[in-house]
């Protein structure tokens, strides 16, 4: 990953939603991904790809072949799996089943924490002190578009 670069990381969701969607918020992140510019670097955590490939065995199996040719193209970091102490410590912050997604963006060191899971994670965005923000898709490409602009055109030959 590069120095400096803004490390974004993406809930389950957010990739099924920018994989079965030509338009809107997570299928820009996803193609900027697939960009590799040196201003932004995916992660997600191991956890969030059993749960990808688990829903897509179960509804769409046909896809799985397609969803890992595109998905190594994102050039994503993968967390591993939190260990039992950590998913304790932060056990009772959020929903049972996405302790571990908040324990592998913390893990990752990621600067954003992209979900489209308004229910849960909404209730934790303005209560707890986390080391990075937890926005919406839509929110993440308002904050960081600009940025990644600049870079881009920096780069660009006069």
């Amino acid at each position: 990953m590069a120095k400096n670069a803004v490390r974004v990381f993406l809930d389950s969701n957010v990739i099924l939603s920018g994989l079965f969607s030509d338009k809107g918020a997570p299928r820009i992140i996803l193609d900027l991904l697939s960009l590799r510019l040196s201003a932004i670097a995916g992660l997600t955590g191991e956890y969030n790809i059993i749960e990808i490939e688990r829903n897509l065995t179960c509804k769409m199996p046909k896809v799985i072949p397609v969803y890992k040719r595109y998905f190594a193209k994102l050039n994503m970091k993968i967390v591993p799996l939190p260990s039992k102490a950590e998913v304790e410590k932060y056990t009772g912050h959020i929903a049972d089943k996405d302790v571990p997604v908040l324990v592998s963006a913390i893990n990752g060191r990621a600067d954003y924490l992209v979900t489209g899971d308004k229910k849960d994670f909404g209730k934790i965005k303005k209560g707890d002190n986390y080391p990075f923000k937890i926005v919406s898709p839509a929110e993440f490409l308002d904050s960081i578009a600009p940025e990644i602009l600049k870079t881009v055109i920096a780069k660009e030959p006069a």
